[in-house]
């Protein structure tokens, strides 16, 4: 699904210095290949763009995967008006190859922060492509598989919580048993679970489990029938088209405070038979 605006994309590498992880582990130096889609946008006559006109998205890829495979997803959310950060994560990434670690996920949330932090210091720096482009007040999140476990502690473990966030969106994730701290213990932001009925790799239980531990009133449960792991997520295909207007509905509600359609696909079938979204704590059928 395609929004309205033409899209750029940069590629930036932040260098995260060293630090002590969520149990208290050091951590050397982590370098994070980080690839921007954003809004092209021509300036008024004589000037600029209002500041902070966009808001940010920012994406976890999944165990040894980068980026690029999620390129229709990112897509369809970056011309819709949302500056798309996603983070190749220095262990875990495409590139990892047979090194690739996985326990290396506990320390993934502090890196999405970094990042947030690093893309808000550019859109205040003079001078930069991004000057003035991101409203810090508008910042959200999502991730697919591991990347869904990373954004949810993200979100709602008391480990590395970011209270900048305003929505996340949990696709085929899970709670991360090694995160040191507790799920859903204090107030999170309003969440969107993805999953599909037949996932072997994340089964529905783990989504499931999120979703009902999440007692807060704008939750959500996005039930993909018949879908496996990737496919709702790689390349564009009908399920996938269905997950793009579904998560942008749930953000355009949560970031930019639009309610109707978001509300419509609750209230009747537009999702066709692939798909059930219940809310609210409500099961799916």
């Amino acid at each position: 699904m395609a929004g309205s605006y033409l899209v750029g994309e940069r590629q930036i590498t932040f260098l995260e210095p060293a630090h002590a992880g969520p149990a208290g582990e050091h951590l050397g130096p982590r370098s994070l290949l980080t690839v921007v889609r954003y809004p092209l946008v021509r300036p008024p006559a004589g000037g600029r763009p209002a500041p902070g006109r966009f808001p940010l998205l920012v994406f976890a890829p999944g165990f040894t995967r980068c980026a690029g495979v999620y390129s229709d997803l990112l897509q369809s959310w970056a011309s819709a008006g949302y500056v798309v950060a996603a983070v190749n994560f220095p262990r875990t990434d495409c590139y990892a190859g047979a090194a690739a670690y996985e326990p290396d996920l506990v320390n993934q949330p502090y890196d999405m922060s970094f990042a947030i932090s690093r893309l808000l210091a550019l859109s205040a720096q003079p001078g930069d492509l991004f000057y003035r482009l991101l409203d810090s007040r508008k910042v959200a999140a999502a991730g697919q598989s591991d990347g869904g476990d990373t954004v949810a502690a993200l979100a709602a473990n008391a480990c590395c919580a970011d209270h900048r966030l305003v929505a996340v969106a949990v696709l085929s994730g899970a709670e991360w048993a090694p995160m040191p701290g507790r799920y859903f213990a204090g107030p999170v932001p309003p969440m969107l679970f993805v999953q599909g009925s037949v996932d072997t790799v994340n089964p529905p239980w783990t989504s499931l489990q999120l979703y009902r531990a999440d007692r807060y009133r704008a939750r959500y449960y996005l039930d993909l029938l018949g879908a496996d792991h990737g496919g709702p997520y790689l390349g564009s295909n009908p399920v996938e088209q269905l997950v793009s207007r579904v998560t942008l509905a749930f953000f355009n509600r949560y970031v930019l405070g639009q309610a109707g359609p978001l509300a419509a696909m609750q209230r009747d079938s537009s999702l066709g038979p692939k798909a059930v979204l219940v809310a609210g704590g409500r099961p799916p059928p």
